[in-house]
C-alpha cells in the first residue's frame, strides 16, 4: 500500500473509528428496507440465451400454432384403469380441477371423443361425439382405442393402460404475453444501435419493469395455484398413484428449491465457520469479527438486489455461502497477519499494530479481491442470464465486502486490548513446515507426478461433454424427477421438440404468378369455387404430400429417443383408421378442410397445419430418461434424414421448442468455456506482472492455478461429469480463488528474499507464515462449499464437491509445487550471502 494512499486511509478510517462503525449501522438499517423487495426468478427465461434468433422464433410459432405448456397429471390406479373405483377417482379429480379459478379445460380419457368405440364416421365427428361417460360405452373397447390411438396413445394413455394422464389447460394470461411481447419487440429494435428513439428507450424500461413486477405477481400466483391443485390431488392418492408435471410445476419448485438453497446454505455455512474459525484461533474475537464482516456484507448486498429489482434464480441462489466463504477468507488472512505481528512485537500498542497489519497485508488482499472478481466478471461471456447474473452478483458481493473487512474489522480492532491470533493447540505450523521440507526434498518425484497428472488431466479434458438430460438436474426423491420419469417412460416424453416446414419456394413462385394471373371475379357466385382455390393453392393438404408427412412422423417415431409425435400425419392415419386404410383423395381433402367442425379443427388440424396449408408442424416429445440423449446429435440426426431422404431442402426446414433452445444455451457453454479460460487467464497475468513486477514470476505463479483448473475439469472427464450451467464455471471460479494464495504467498516471498536472498529458507520461513494463512483458507473454502451438497439441485452439489476439490489440489499445487518452482528457477535473481 503506498505511503500517500495508506496516510489518506489512516487518517479517514482509522482516525475515526467510531463514526465509521456508526456509518455501518446506519447503512444496514437502510439496506434493510430493500431486503423485503429481494426476488426469485425461475422462469423459462433463466434457461435460454439472450437474444437468441430461435427463442424469436419459437415466439412466433407459438403464437400460430398455440402453446403446449400445460399441467400433466400421472393417474396409475391401484385397481384397474377401467374399474368404477379409478374412474370415480378420475371424475371426482377433474371435476375439482375444473373448480379452479383459472383452469381452461381438463382433459382426461373422460371427456375426449371415441372414435372406434365402435367406429365413427367423420362426418359425425362434429355431432354430439361419443366419450367414455356416454352411457352403454364398452369401456375394453374404449380402451384398446386409448392404447392404440395415433392420439391418444402415450398421450392420455400408457401402452399397458396401465396409466393415463390428465392434462390441466389455463386460461392465456393475456397481459403477460402483452408485455413479453412489447419488451421484445423494443429489445429487437434495439439491436441496431440508433433505431431507438428516446421515447422508445423510454418506454422499453417502463415496460421491462412492468413486465418484471407483473412476473414476480405471476410466479406467486403459480406457487399458490401449484399448492392448490397438490392439496386437490393428496385427496385421491388413496386410490392411485400420482405424480403431477409440466413447466408451471417446475418453476414452482426451483423457486422453493432456490429459497431452500438460500436459507441452507447461508445457516449451514455460517454454523461451519463458526466451528472451522474456533478451532483455528479459539478465541472469541477471531470468531466474532470476521463473521460480523460476511453478515453485513450479505445483508448489505441482499438490499441491494431488492433495491435493483436483481433477481436471484437457480444458479445464482449459492451466492450467498459462497460470498461468506470468500469474506471469510479474506479475513482470515488479516487475522493471521495481525496474529502475526503481535506474536512479533506484543509489547506494541494496538492502534500501531492495526496500522502495521493494513499496511503489510492491504496491498496483497485487494490483488487477490480483484483477481476474484475478474474469474466471476468472466462469465458475461457466457450469454445466459442466470450466469451472467452470478458473476456480477458476485463482483459487487466481492467488492462490499472487501470494502467492509477493511472498515470493520479495524475499526472494532481499534476499540480493543490487542490479543494474539494463534492457538496454543494449533499444529498447522509444524505441517506447514513438513509440506515445505517435503517440497524441497522430493523434487523428481513432485515434478513426474505433476506430468502424470497433467497428461491425465489432457485426457480427461477431451473427454468432457455437454450435459444433455434435463432430468438429471433433479434428485430422484423430487416429484420433478418421479413425474418425467412417468411421463418419460409411460406417457410419451417430456421435452417438447417442434419441425416446422415450409412449402417449397417453386411452389411460392407459382402462387406469385397465379396471383398475377387472376382476372376480375366473375359475377357470379360459384359455391365451390372456396374450395377450388383450397385444392389448389396450397402445397401440404394432398395426398402425396400428406404421404411424405406420414413417412416423417413414423421415421421420428422410431427413434429410441422420441416418445409422442403428433403431426397432420396423425389426422391422417385417424381418417384411414375411419375409413378402411383408404386415403382420401384431394376433393375429400378440400372437404374435409372447408367443412371440419371447429372443435376437431382445434384437435387435428390448427396445431399442425398452417391457416394456408403451407406449413407443416410436427410436434414431438423427448425421452429424458433415455441414456444415450444427445440432443445436438438427435436434432442433426433429423436434419440428415429430412435432407437426404426426403429431399426437402435445408432452407425449408426449422427446428424450434424448448429442446432447441436448451441445446443451444449447452452449445453456448461449451463455447463460452474457452473465452472464460482465456479472459481469466490473460488477465490474471497481467495482474500477476504489476504486482509482481517480474514476468517470469508472473509465469511460474500461474502454473499451480493452471494445474488446479486442469485437474478439475480433466476430473469431470474420467468421471463423467456433464458441464452444465453451474459445473461450466467451476474452472473460471477455481482459478480466481486459488490465485489468492498465490498472490498472497508470492507476495511475502519477495518480501522475505529482500532482507534474506535464500530460496530454501525463505520456502520455510513462507510455509510458517503465510503458509498457515493459505491453509486455513483453503480448509475453511473447502469445508464452506462442501455444504452446497445439501441442495436439491444435482449441478449445485458437483459445483460445491468440485470446488472443493479444486481447493484442495490449489493447496497443494501453491505449497508444493510452487515453492519447487520458485527454487528451481530462481525467479528473484541469484542467492547472495
Amino acid at each position: 500500500m503506498s505511503s500517500f494512499l495508506f496516510r489518506i486511509y489512516d487518517k479517514v478510517v482509522l482516525g475515526y473509528p467510531r463514526t465509521w462503525l456508526g456509518v455501518i449501522v446506519l447503512l444496514a438499517i437502510i439496506f434493510g428496507f430493500q431486503v423485503q423487495n429481494f426476488k426469485l426468478d425461475a422462469s423459462a427465461d433463466s434457461l435460454v440465451l439472450e437474444n437468441d434468433e430461435d427463442l424469436r422464433y419459437y415466439r412466433a410459432t407459438n403464437k400460430v400454432y398455440g402453446s403446449d405448456d400445460f399441467l400433466i397429471i400421472t393417474y396409475t390406479p391401484f385397481e384397474g384403469l377401467m374399474s368404477e373405483s379409478s374412474l370415480n377417482g378420475l371424475r371426482g379429480l377433474t371435476k375439482d380441477l375444473e373448480q379452479l379459478e383459472r383452469v381452461k379445460s381438463v382433459i382426461s380419457i373422460l371427456n375426449v371423443p371415441l372414435l372406434n368405440s365402435p367406429k365413427v364416421r367423420i362426418s359425425e365427428l362434429g355431432s354430439n361425439p361419443r366419450t367414455l361417460e356416454t352411457p352403454g360405452v364398452d369401456k375394453n373397447m374404449a380402451l384398446k382405442e386409448f392404447t392404440e390411438s395415433p392420439i391418444y396413445r402415450k398421450l392420455l394413455a400408457s401402452v399397458d393402460g396401465k396409466t393415463t394422464s390428465v392434462l390441466v389447460k389455463y386460461k392465456r394470461d393475456e397481459k403477460y404475453f402483452s408485455l413479453l411481447e412489447k419488451r421484445t419487440e423494443l429489445r429487437e429494435k434495439k439491436l441496431n444501435p440508433g433505431n431507438l428513439t428516446p421515447e422508445e428507450e423510454k418506454t422499453l424500461q417502463q415496460v421491462s419493469l412492468e413486465f418484471k413486477q407483473y412476473l414476480a405477481k405471476t410466479q406467486d400466483r403459480q406457487g399458490k395455484e401449484i399448492a392448490q391443485i397438490r392439496a386437490i390431488l393428496d385427496k385421491y392418492r388413496d386410490r392411485a398413484k400420482i405424480f403431477l408435471g409440466g413447466v408451471t410445476m417446475i418453476t414452482s419448485d426451483m423457486i422453493d428449491f432456490i429459497k431452500s438453497d438460500l436459507s441452507v446454505f447461508g445457516i449451514g455455512v455460517l454454523c461451519l465457520m463458526i466451528v472451522v474459525m474456533w478451532l483455528f484461533f479459539r478465541r472469541k474475537r477471531w470468531v466474532i469479527l470476521p463473521l460480523l464482516c460476511c453478515a453485513v456484507t450479505v445483508w448489505m448486498v441482499v438490499g441491494t438486489l431488492g433495491w435493483l429489482d436483481w433477481r436471484v434464480t437457480i444458479i445464482s441462489s449459492n451466492f450467498v455461502s459462497i460470498l461468506i466463504i470468500i469474506t471469510i477468507a479474506l479475513t482470515i488472512h488479516v487475522t493471521v497477519c495481525y496474529g502475526e505481528l503481535y506474536a512479533e512485537n506484543p509489547e506494541i500498542d494496538q492502534i500501531s499494530l492495526i496500522r502495521q497489519t493494513i499496511k503489510r497485508i492491504f496491498l496483497p488482499c485487494f490483488y487477490t479481491s480483484i483477481t476474484t472478481m475478474v474469474a466471476f466478471t468472466s462469465l458475461v461471456v457466457s450469454g445466459i442470464r442466470p450466469v451472467i447474473d452470478f458473476g456480477w452478483i458476485m463482483t459487487l458481493g466481492i467488492s462490499v465486502g472487501f470494502v467492509l473487512a477493511f472498515i470493520i474489522f479495524p475499526s472494532f480492532l481499534s476499540l480493543m486490548k490487542p490479543q494474539g491470533a494463534v492457538s496454543n493447540y494449533d499444529a498447522t505450523k509444524r505441517l506447514t513446515n513438513g509440506i515445505a521440507l517435503f517440497s524441497l526434498g522430493h523434487k523428481n518425484k513432485i515434478l513426474s507426478l505433476t506430468a502424470v497428472l497433467v497428461v491425465l488431466g489432457i485426457i480427461g479434458i477431451s473427454q468432457l461433454r455437454v450435459d444433455n438430460r434435463f432430468i438429471d438436474y433433479f434428485k430422484t426423491n423430487t416429484e420433478i424427477y418421479q413425474g418425467m420419469s412417468v411421463i418419460d417412460t409411460e406417457l410419451g416424453g417430456t421435452t417438447p421438440l417442434d419441425i416446422i416446414i415450409d412449402a417449397d419456394q417453386d411452389f411460392f413462385d407459382y402462387l406469385k404468378e397465379l396471383e398475377s394471373q387472376k382476372g376480375e371475379p366473375d359475377m357470379f357466385d360459384d359455391p365451390f369455387a372456396d374450395m377450388e382455390d383450397v385444392q389448389e393453392e396450397n402445397y401440404w393438404f394432398h395426398p402425396e404430400k400428406l404421404l411424405e408427412v406420414e413417412k416423417i412422423h413414423d421415421y421420428l417415431e422410431a427413434l429410441p429417443e422420441i416418445g409422442k409425435v403428433l403431426s397432420i400425419a396423425t389426422t391422417l392415419k385417424v381418417v384411414r383408421l375411419l375409413s378402411d386404410d383408404k386415403v382420401p383423395d384431394d376433393y375429400d381433402l378440400t372437404l374435409y378442410r372447408k367443412l371440419f367442425p371447429d372443435e376437431p379443427r382445434k384437435t387435428f388440424l390448427n396445431p399442425y397445419l398452417s391457416k394456408d396449408a403451407n406449413q407443416i408442424r410436427i410436434n414431438m416429445r423427448i425421452e429424458e430418461t433415455d441414456p444415450t440423449l444427445n440432443r445436438g446429435e438427435l436434432i442433426q440426426k433429423i436434419n440428415r434424414f429430412l435432407v437426404d431422404e426426403m429431399k426437402i431442402s435445408e432452407d425449408r426446414i426449422r427446428f424450434t421448442g424448448m429442446a432447441v433452445l436448451y441445446n443451444n444455451m449447452l452449445q453456448s457453454l461449451y463455447r463460452s468455456q474457452i473465452l472464460t479460460l482465456g479472459m481469466v487467464f490473460l488477465a490474471i497475468l497481467v495482474m500477476f506482472i504489476i504486482l509482481f513486477r517480474r514476468f517470469f514470476l508472473a509465469l511460474l505463479a500461474m502454473v499451480p492455478n493452471l494445474f488446479s483448473a486442469m485437474a478439475i475439469l480433466g476430473l469431470m472427464g474420467w468421471l463423467n461429469i456433464p458441464l452444465d450451467m453451474m459445473t461450466i464455471t467451476i474452472a473460471a471460479i477455481t482459478i480466481g480463488i486459488a490465485v489468492d494464495d498465490t498472490i498472497h504467498y508470492i507476495y511475502r516471498f519477495q518480501r522475505e528474499f529482500a532482507s534474506n536472498p535464500n530460496y530454501a529458507q525463505n520456502v520455510i520461513r513462507c510455509h510458517g507464515s503465510i503458509g498457515r494463512a493459505i491453509y486455513y483458507t483453503s480448509i475453511t473454502v473447502t469445508v464452506g462449499f462442501s455444504i452446497l451438497t445439501l441442495s436439491n439441485f444435482i449441478p449445485t452439489i458437483y459445483f460445491g464437491l468440485l470446488i472443493g476439490l479444486a481447493m484442495i489440489l490449489a493447496l497443494l499445487g501453491n505449497l508444493i509445487l510452487l515453492p519447487l518452482l520458485v527454487v528451481m528457477f530462481k525467479p528473484l535473481g541469484p542467492e547472495r550471502a
